[in-house]
């Protein structure tokens, strides 16, 4: 798995339900930059993300990486607004299992179970976290295997001020080492985002 890649959309347009949600996109990341992508509900950020991911197929247009080699969904990490976490598991189990999914080595994990706070609670059923202790889970996946590329929908929703700090030197250390990072978000975030994409609402829709 590559460390660092580019990544490039190319005149992409988006329809979901029979609706043309945005059309024509472009935009070029190369390693250790980041974009942030934002704009009103219901205009395709989350769409624009699960996209880039493979989960949503295109509507025109196409989304490439530098690294042709391998498929662009195995080169990113996609945290969407949902946490995807099983609550009969405990914390650990459901790391494990990114781990074992994405053929990881977790070899971050330990360092990031400090970071975020969640040393203690390791054997806790992930189903009694608070919100905010589920978002930190999910995010965990980060860490269970080396992606490139990063594509964070709403990545601070549920998280306190301490914590959403943390999350902001996590993405700067991972830009720092040549990864890139997509972010839909509506609160601001300290990282230094190299541009910043505004999806419009189609006054005639």
């Amino acid at each position: 798995m590559p460390l660092t890649t580019s990544l490039a959309a190319h005149e992409i347009s988006c329809q979901r339900g029979g609706r043309l949600l945005f059309a024509g996109l472009n935009f070029t990341l190369a390693p250790g930059e980041s974009l942030l992508v934002t704009g009103p509900n219901g205009v395709g950020k989350t769409s624009l993300l699960r996209m880039i991911a493979g989960l949503l197929p295109l509507h025109a247009g196409r989304i490439e990486s530098g690294e042709r080699s391998v498929p662009l969904p195995e080169l990113c990490h996609y945290v969407g607004h949902l946490n995807g976490i099983k609550s009969a598991l405990t914390l650990r189990e459901n790391v494990d299992f990114w781990v074992d999914f994405l053929g990881g080595d977790g070899a971050d994990l330990e360092g990031a179970y400090q970071t975020f706070g969640l040393a203690e609670l390791k054997q806790l059923p992930a189903g009694l976290l608070s919100a905010g202790q589920k978002r930190k889970l999910a995010l965990l996946r980060l860490f269970a295997a080396q992606r490139p590329i990063w594509l964070l929908d709403e990545p601070s929703v549920s998280l306190d001020t301490p914590s959403v700090k943390v999350l902001d030197k996590a993405i700067a250390h991972h830009l720092a080492q040549g990864g890139i990072s997509v972010a839909a978000s509506h609160t601001p975030l300290k990282v230094r985002f190299t541009r910043e994409l505004s999806l419009k609402r189609d006054p005639l829709q």
